[in-house]
């Protein structure tokens, strides 16, 4: 292992694997060190839902960036393929976010100030799903708001990185991060101290231990989601199934994946009967028919939430050499294009939009999250 790199990552989810990716291919010397295996911890449990609209009802910074990051996965999918040979499996039928009230209808009218969401009846919903509950009474059609398959993406992100150059290290805990005596950033290791110009922190929910150790009082809260997988041999479903946070995304396997409780505080990772029995209930109010599914597996994984529900992507506010990109809550897939690219510009000297600067910088000022 080399002593010194021009940018560490610390964290090798679909966060720090697309910040390792768009910096290699900047040119830079880059390392990115996971204490497991890349993509296996909250990436490997996302459904992969590209909601830009799914997460949004109104227009905003937020919006705009989720769209721009929803909108690179167009590019990036055919560049990932060429380089990696990964298969993103970007998956284009959009989403469908169901009604089943007057209340729910009302919710989703506040979207029509965002683009490309369209409300259907409950008859042109069965054109499109004719499987979908009888009990609806229409559904907001998203055509951008696809899907893609997480570990595949964070996988394609890594293989890219280290064709340009990045070492990728795993089962590789960094133990802390302090400023180097000659500028930069040092960091220890159980194989040893390593610097480097740059340190980028994207470790999810456990990002919180970095950042107080580096003198900033932030908290991430975990928020447990439990997921299962059946096998759909039975009915065609080519869009994605949504209401109230909780989906049903068909697969090309023929899989659907079925998802999420929101269980705050819970720092354990494996799945309850409780929580997989209240998902499997809703999905069945949105297609009766996957309660005759056969039951492929069950999982769960920690979103990292922080007090505003908005990432941090940015700059130390005393050390430029320390960058942020953590806090992503339920949008780490979605966002991942483009805080690669933020975090990228930003070591780099490229411009970055200053809209999203300010938004996601960290010593912003919060309002709690609700």
């Amino acid at each position: 292992m080399k002593k010194r790199y021009e940018t560490i990552i610390i964290g090798g989810g679909i966060i720090g694997a697309s910040i390792a990716y768009h910096l290699a291919k900047a040119g830079k010397q880059t390392a990115v060190f996971e204490s497991g295996e890349i993509g296996k911890k909250a990436t490997r449990a996302a459904a992969g839902m590209l909601g830009a609209h799914a997460e949004c009802d109104k227009p905003g910074t937020f919006f705009e960036f989720a769209r721009a990051s929803q909108s690179a996965y167009k590019r990036l999918a055919p560049e990932l393929k060429k380089i990696s040979g990964i298969d993103i499996n970007r998956h284009d039928g959009g989403i469908l976010k169901l009604a089943f009230t007057e209340s729910d209808r009302v919710r989703l009218a506040a979207m029509a100030e965002l683009d490309s969401a369209e409300w259907l009846t409950a008859e042109e919903v069965f054109e499109k799903e004719p499987h979908a509950a009888k009990g609806i009474i229409g559904a907001n059609f998203i055509r951008d708001d696809v899907h893609v398959e997480p570990l595949s993406v964070c996988r394609a992100f890594a293989k890219g990185a280290k064709l340009f150059g990045a070492d990728i290290f795993e089962h590789a805990p960094v133990l802390s991060v302090e400023a180097a005596s000659g500028g930069g950033v040092r960091i220890m290791t159980a194989s040893g101290a390593v610097e480097a110009e740059h340190a980028a922190i994207a470790s999810g929910v456990w990002s919180g231990v970095f950042f107080k150790q580096l003198g900033l009082n932030k908290s991430f809260y975990p928020v447990k989601g439990e997921c299962l997988s059946v096998w759909n041999d039975t009915i065609p479903l080519t869009r994605t199934l949504y209401h109230d946070h909780c989906y049903i995304v068909p697969r090309r396997s023929g899989k659907l994946v079925i998802g999420a409780t929101m269980k705050h505080g819970d720092w354990n990772d494996k799945p309850d009967l409780n929580g997989i029995e209240a998902v499997v209930k809703k999905a069945k109010m949105m297609l009766p028919e996957i309660g005759g599914m056969k039951i492929d597996q069950c999982w769960a994984g920690l979103r990292p939430e922080t007090e505003d529900g908005n990432p941090y992507i940015g700059r130390h506010p005393e050390n430029g050499s320390v960058l942020f990109a953590a806090g992503h809550f339920r949008n780490g897939i979605l966002l991942a294009p483009a805080t690669g690219e933020m975090i990228t510009d930003m070591i780099v000297g490229r411009p970055v939009n200053p809209a999203w600067e300010e938004a996601f910088k960290v010593e912003r000022k919060e309002a709690v999250h609700k």
